[in-house]
């Protein structure tokens, strides 16, 4: 199965239409995401994004701001680059900790996570490309709660990901966030779709 690779105008639904369907379409979607998501260590979660997932988040994003026509051109342009193309998997890492005193000391030392996150497939690494259009860290060394991370999968890697055979986890080498967590196969079956 190929994924789909983008968004176009056409493709966004009138508010009241979104509106209207909008509980069972975010039902349908929390079901899909089950298999989309892994949690690593105590605090960080990888999103798996796609079609899909990003279809919604703009929808989302214009039913709660209400900009209507004009807010449509920068959601596209925000959320088309989550979609995966080709030979790769987009994730959204998420470091969710409730208490905002423990969330700051945890970020305060986290600095750089963005180019520590991996994937292994059977022994091969892939290292995680993170976004570049904002500061990922900020200048006193405080990693953001909220991270874009891409896995380029090579021809041969992503060949070894979807047969299936040996082991895929999923990581950080960060000095403060060495956890790792492996991979159950129905992520790994529902995420090899987003694969050419």
């Amino acid at each position: 199965m190929t994924s789909l690779k983008s968004i176009t105008r056409n493709e966004i639904l009138p508010y009241s239409e979104y509106a209207e369907s909008r509980k069972e379409r975010k039902r349908a979607l929390t079901e899909k995401k089950k298999n989309r998501r892994i949690e690593v260590g105590p605090h960080a979660t990888f999103y798996f994004e796609n079609y899909d997932t990003m279809w919604h988040q703009i929808h989302e994003m214009i039913y709660i701001e209400r900009g209507g026509e004009d807010q449509i051109p920068d959601e596209l342009a925000a959320y088309n680059p989550l979609i995966p193309q080709g030979r790769e998997l987009i994730a959204t890492v998420m470091f969710e900790i409730g208490d905002p005193i423990r969330r700051s000391n945890v970020l305060g030392s986290l600095g750089g996570i963005e180019d520590t996150m991996y994937i292994n497939v059977d022994g091969q690494r892939i290292r995680g490309d993170a976004e570049t259009d904002v500061d990922r860290t900020s200048a006193e060394g405080k990693a953001s709660s909220v991270q874009f991370v891409h896995f380029p999968f090579s021809d041969q890697q992503a060949a070894a990901f979807m047969s299936g055979i040996g082991d895929v986890t999923v990581g950080f080498t960060h000095p403060n966030y060495t956890h790792a967590a492996g991979m159950t196969a129905q992520i790994r079956q529902a995420l090899s779709e987003d694969f050419d």
